[in-house]
Parts: structure tokens; sequence; C-alpha cells
């Protein structure tokens, strides 16, 4: 794996977290509420063995939670989303210290139960407020400390027998129980802060990042990471099919698509496609995230280059398609005059993006037999860890007795049909909005069709079984390609982040799908020439250096709050034998 995508990969474990909130903020409403009644109906029960009032003080503690759930929205002006949230989970800590002060009393043999720890569970409420404030929504610590009281003292003063206000909240216990929490939860804001160095604060880079995801405002984080990007000159190379019916093309950029929805290039390979008449293919190129394109402006000035792309090649005929395995590895190639295209794939075990070695060694094999060039397609067709250098070592094999083998073949003139699947009406969210397409490609007397699916990847065998279901129809898939598109139409809380395809679309209907689209390529085919464009654009991409950078800052602030976790946890049970 390269060095940004191992990076990347670490950052995305840490924003999984963000995964652990309720699907929707009806869910944290409802949470919010369940929580406060158990609360008051443990507290009534057992602390103040008041249970006569519980019809009295479960409506008015639930009143006081809507208000100060409401005024937080009001005063923090973020969303509301994030206040219920809140309420949810700070609820939760209440109710977990409500049912350790029950417990401790069993396990430490205590001759009675303090109502201390009702106080407790607030302030520990309250401090938990404070570190959600100011990491989360961004609020000076000066104002989540003023605010961090305001919902739990609420709800404390709805259920909470008043003769025992006073008692409780002036109890030695509960004053340094609460300074401590107090102490602890602002600690961390502070330090947490500051690990990202001479980056933007982490708090600030958390918010960008909630933004983007929560209200799809990508511009603070795209501001952020372009002023870090760094100018780079980046190719994109085209086979342009030229056809009385229709245009289309094949499309091999260098950008990679990223870092994530909606931030920079994450949606970049449907944007090409839309910009190409949707009658192209965009392939994965052999490539990381460090040729991310950090900021929209970035990727307007990237499409509009695609437009002065010079023909560097052009012809009618190329050979037929030579298919290599090794082992895991298959590669497909074509060999359109002097130019290879390669495919590569390990399908059905799959793999992470082809290294960069594997490119440079091809590259370099190609040039010493003669090739102008080698075009390299990582088709990142099946879900797979880090690639091994066995199956690194395979996939060479495999390619470079490909490109011995196309030597070897001669050129015979082209026929192309395309088919996308905009009549389709696709509707499933592993797929981007580019949906799928399928090329059929006849040469002399053979048909082949090539498959394309604007996908972040496939789940593993599910390109088996469209190309076995296609093959029982007389039709010969080489390959079904994705695009590796970031694009999400809606948040995966997964441990990938995203939806392969196949996760939502159920196989038979990918299959129908392709069988369709397979049809309609054939119908189309016509008599075709080629062109290869080459364009060279001068933009800004992330670089290595930068998700390097976040990752350190965020493994930095993870290290500081499992630490603060550990203390607060061994002081809690502290408290739990000490009140």
């Amino acid at each position: 794996m390269t060095e940004s995508s191992d990076s990347v990969s670490r950052i995305h474990k840490r924003y999984t977290l963000t995964t652990f909130t309720p699907s929707s903020r009806h869910a944290s409403f409802a949470i919010s509420i369940a929580i406060s009644c158990v609360i008051v109906s443990l507290s009534s029960l057992y602390y103040f063995k008041s249970i006569d009032t519980l019809t009295i003080s479960i409506p008015i503690t639930v009143t006081a939670l809507i208000v100060t759930q409401f005024i937080d929205y009001k005063l923090l002006k973020t969303d509301y989303s994030k206040s219920l949230h809140i309420s949810a989970f700070g609820n939760l800590l209440w109710l977990v210290t409500i049912i350790g002060g029950l417990l401790s009393v069993y396990v430490f043999s205590k001759p009675h139960l303090s109502q201390v720890y009702v106080a407790e569970g607030m302030l520990l409420f309250a401090s938990f407020r404070i570190g959600i404030y100011t990491s989360v929504i961004g609020t000076k610590v000066k104002t989540a400390l003023a605010m961090c009281l305001v919902q739990p003292l609420a709800m404390f003063l709805a259920f909470v027998p008043v003769q025992q206000w006073f008692p409780l909240l002036s109890d030695p216990h509960t004053i340094i129980f609460g300074l401590v929490f107090i102490f602890l939860g602002t600690a961390w804001t502070i330090l947490t802060d500051r690990a990202t160095g001479k980056l933007s604060r982490t708090h600030t880079f958390l918010q960008a990042y909630v933004a983007a995801l929560t209200r799809n405002d990508p511009v603070e984080m795209e501001t952020m990471m372009e002023e870090r990007s760094q100018p780079s000159k980046v190719s994109t190379f085209q086979i342009l099919f030229k056809t009385k019916n229709n245009d289309c093309r094949l499309v091999l950029p260098d950008v990679h698509p990223g870092p994530f929805h909606p931030i920079g290039g994450s949606n970049i390979t449907y944007l090409i496609y839309k910009n190409l008449n949707s009658s192209a293919m965009v392939m994965h190129s052999v490539s990381d995230h460090s040729l991310n394109l950090p900021s929209k402006s970035q990727v307007e000035q990237y499409l509009a280059s695609l437009q002065k792309s010079s023909t560097v090649q052009q012809g009618f005929s190329c050979t037929k398609p030579v298919t290599v395995q090794v082992n895991k590895a298959r590669t497909v190639g074509l060999l359109f005059d002097k130019t290879a295209v390669l495919i590569l794939s390990l399908s059905p075990h799959g793999m992470e993006d082809v290294p960069t070695s594997v490119k440079t060694e091809l590259e370099q094999y190609g040039k010493n037999r003669g090739f102008e060039r080698v075009l390299i397609v990582d088709s990142h067709n099946a879900m797979g860890k880090e690639i091994s250098k066995v199956d690194a070592d395979d996939l060479l094999k495999a390619a470079k007795s490909n490109l011995d083998t196309l030597i070897t073949k001669d050129a015979m003139a082209i026929e192309i049909g395309f088919a996308n699947s905009d009549d389709l009406k696709i509707e499933t969210d592993d797929l981007g909005p580019g949906k799928i397409a399928i090329m059929c490609m006849k040469i002399g007397d053979e048909k082949f069709f090539l498959g394309w699916a604007d996908a972040n990847n496939m789940q593993n065998g599910l390109r088996e079984e469209i190309a076995g279901h296609l093959s029982k129809n007389g039709f010969n898939l080489l390959e079904i390609c994705t695009s590796d598109t970031h694009y999400k139409s809606r948040n995966a809380r997964n441990k990938h982040g995203y939806f392969e395809f196949g996760s939502l679309a159920k196989p038979d209907e990918a299959k129908s799908w392709f069988l369709q689209l397979a049809k309609k390529a054939e119908q189309n085919i016509s008599v075709a020439s080629f062109e290869l464009l080459e364009q060279e654009t001068s933009v800004k991409v992330m670089g290595a250096k930068q998700f390097e950078d976040y990752s350190k800052a965020l493994d930095r602030a993870m290290r500081m709050t499992q630490g603060f976790l550990v203390v607060t946890t061994a002081f809690f049970f502290y408290t739990m034998f000490q009140a």
C-alpha cells in the first residue's frame, strides 16, 4: 500500500467513530426522552423514595429536556440534530452513573445508597458537553463552561425533590467530583486541540469535516486542504472511438477520486463522464490519494483542460484482446498501434489500489519491447486488503506475458457500440450518478464486451456472476471495471465508509442491467476509428505529506483522548467507592 493510501486508511478508521451517533435526529430525540424517563424513575424509586411523584416529575423533566435542547440549538447556532445527539449521549452517561451507584451498594457492601450519584451523573453530563461543544461545534472554552450546566441542571431541578437541592449541590463529594470532571473535560479539549502542531487546530479540522459530512458544506475543508496542496502536472489519456452513430471513449486520468464526499474530486469520475456527453468509461488509473484534487475550483480547472487534449495517435484497427491468468492475477490486453492497454485484476480475491511500482516496471518493460506507451487500468472490481508481494509479482508476470503476446497479434478493423444506463432508471445507493455502461468491440469476426460501473469497488464475486450470466447469453465479457468514485448518496455506517457495488444492488439486478446494456451496445455497433488523446494539466494535488500530517495529528489526538478516558474512567470508579 502506498504511503498516502495508508494514511487515508488510518484517517478513515478515526472518523468511523462518527458512525456511533444515532442514524437520525429523530432516533436521538426518542433515545433522550426514553433515557431521561429511566433516570427519573430510578432516581425516584431508589434514591429519593418518592415514586408517587413520577406522574409529575417525568413530564416536567421531559419538558426541561426539550426546552434546553432548543436553547442549545439557538445559542450555539448549530444544527438541531447535534443538540439532540449531545442530549442522547449525555443522558446515557448520567444513567450509567445512577446505575453504577446502585451497583456499588452491592459490590462494596455499603450501608446505604448515596444520593450524591444523582448529582455526579449531572456533572459528568456537563463535562461531556464541554468536550463536544468545543471540539465538534466550535464553541469557545469560556462559552462551553458557561453553558455546560444548562440542560443537566434544568433536568436535575425538575425531578429532584426541592428539599434535596441544596444538600446535594453543596455536598463536598458533589463539589469535588464535579470540579474534577469539569477540569478533565476542559483539559482534554485544550490539549487535543493543540495536538496538530503546525497544522490547523484539531477541532477546526474536525468541525470542517463534520460540516462537509452532515451539511454537505465542503468550503472550510476544501480551503484548508487547498492551502496545503502542491502544484503538479497530471496526465489524462483518452481513447476516442469515432463512429457514425456516436462517439465514445475510454478515459484514464492520473487524478485519483477523493478524498471523501463531498470534498474536492470525490465525484470527479462522474463529472468527467458527464463532461464527455455520458459516453465515456472513466477508468481507475494506477494512482493513489496523493493525486486527489483538493477543491471544486481545481476540479473545474482540470475538467476544462480536457477540451484541449491533443491527438498523439490515430488509426482504424487494433488487436483482438489477450487474457492472461497467473494464479489469482488476471490481465486483459489490447494493442492500438504502438499503445498497449492493460487491465489488471485479482477478482474475485480483491486488493487495494495497484502499487505505483507495478506501473513503473510495466512501463519500462513496454518501452524495452518497442511499445510507445503502456496504459494501465486498475479494474478495482473486488474488495481486498493491501496487495501482497506474491500477488503483485503475479500481476507483473501476467502483464508482461500479455505484452509479449500482443506483439505477435495482427491488427484488425474495429467496430464499436456503446450503451449507458440512462434509460434503465437504476436507483441504488451503491452506484454513483454515472451508474453503469458497456462497450461492444467487434474485432475481426468476434465480439467482446467491456463493462463499467461508477462505483467504489465491487463486492467479491459479483464480477464473476455477471460475466457468467452474459456468457450464458452469448456475450463474451472481458472485464468489469469500476471508477472508484468517492461519491456517496448517503453515509454508509459500515467499516468501509462506503457501499461497494453489490452490497445494496442484488446480483440478479446487476446481471439483468448489464445484459440489457450488452444487447443495446451490440445493436449500436458500427465501423470505428480511434484517436489517442493526451492532456497534461497543471493543478494542485493533495500530495502524500498532507495526508500523513493529518493522520499523525489525529493519532496524537486519539492517544490523548484514550489517556483522558482511562483517567476519567478510573476516577469514575473511584467515586463509586467513595460516595
